[in-house]
């Protein structure tokens, strides 16, 4: 098995990784870090979610900064405020033991612009930023992305699906010719496809982690055939049989996000909603209090659940199908995250059925029929 001393990861940044637990290179930081380390060039990571993107590109990324140039020398963008604190957070992480200053800075929608202009003055290498208040920043002038050599794109699809493809073209036209661009996705819809064709190189590097299936291998997919009426029963069911374990209930409304969040909590489960209605000040502390294990599961729309990164959720609960196969995709890989073990469980209708094997071929898994 190989190291990140392997990879040509220095020892310095390596003291970091190892204080994080991050001992042995998943599939992606193999493939990525050594090519990314060696030489300048466009670059398509296709992964799911959870298997290591951050130090995919954040090593690289922290590797290619010049600490004597006080400019903005790399721009990473992803899909939400929670998930663009992490990122922050972990290169912070990563360069705990090396000598030079790398300093980054997180830039989001829901707090004062004017903090960020303000914070952005102060000498910055790294940008980490939501698409909308990036490209507000950029043109209030509040952020110089004139030097950017890098532009990493994290969980692109779910950016995309979000509403943001007009608002990263405008980002991405920007210094075209200076900069190289690294994009990551869990998968690859048309229009990923137009972004790669538009704005990065004809010869870019493409890198699949586990070609035959896009959902993680780790995860055991299961559904039970029940009727609308049953169904708060069943995860009532599944909730009590799976005491002191974490996990995410995905309904397609906000309306059914409330309904059924309200339910459970006066069945005395600890839970709560995540829904696109909420205020930031809501979310966070809801958030908050799931990292904390006060709360066992969160019900969450698919949107709101975009860029929620927490280890050890064992099952992810749909209450009905997703409407789109690629949302099957990223709420499953909300489990079975760093190597662990989960489960997807989809609550289905008779009249439903018939759409299994469509997922199971479009997604090369397969589903087990639970009894209940």
């Amino acid at each position: 098995m190989k190291t990140f001393t392997d990879l040509g990861i220095s020892s310095d940044y390596v003291k970091g990784l190892n204080e994080l637990n991050i001992i042995n290179p998943t599939q992606i930081q193999e493939a990525a870090i050594p090519l990314l380390l060696s030489r300048r060039t466009d670059l398509i990571g296709l992964a799911q979610t959870g298997t290591g993107k951050t130090a995919a590109f954040g090593l690289p990324l922290l590797k290619s900064i010049d600490v004597d140039q006080p400019v903005v020398q790399g721009l990473v963008i992803a899909p939400t405020r929670e998930l663009v604190q992490q990122i922050k957070k972990q290169l912070f992480k990563f360069t705990k033991y090396i000598d030079e200053k790398i300093f980054a800075e997180a830039v989001y929608g829901g707090e004062k612009i004017g903090r960020q202009m303000k914070a952005l003055k102060r000498p910055t290498h790294i940008v980490v930023a939501t698409p909308g208040r990036l490209l507000d920043l950029i043109e209030r002038g509040g952020v110089d992305i004139a030097h950017v050599k890098t532009v990493v794109l994290d969980e692109a699809d779910e950016m995309l699906s979000m509403g943001f493809k007009q608002d990263l073209n405008r980002i991405l036209s920007y210094n075209k010719s200076q900069r190289n661009t690294w994009l990551f996705s869990a998968t690859m819809p048309e229009g990923i496809k137009q972004i790669v064709k538009r704005f990065m190189s004809a010869d870019s590097v493409n890198i699949q982690v586990n070609k035959k299936s896009v959902v993680n291998s780790n995860i055991t997919h299961r559904f039970i055939k029940t009727e609308i009426k049953q169904k708060l029963d069943v995860i009532s069911g599944i909730l009590n049989e799976s005491k002191g374990e974490r996990g995410i209930i995905f309904c397609r409304t906000k309306a059914g996000v409330r309904t059924l969040t309200k339910q459970l909590q006066e069945k005395g489960f600890p839970v709560g909603a995540l829904e696109g209605d909420m205020k930031q000040k809501e979310r966070d502390k809801v958030m908050r209090a799931f990292r904390k294990e006060n709360l066992q599961v969160l019900v969450s729309t698919d949107v709101s659940a975009r860029g929620i990164d927490v280890n050890d959720l064992t099952f992810i609960l749909h209450h009905q199908l997703p409407e789109q196969l690629e949302y099957y995709t990223h709420r499953s890989g909300r489990t079975a995250r760093a190597g662990k073990v989960g489960q997807s469980i989809a609550l289905i209708t008779a009249g439903e059925k018939h759409k299994i094997p469509g997922i199971e071929k479009s997604l090369g898994i397969k589903f087990q029929e639970m009894a209940w």
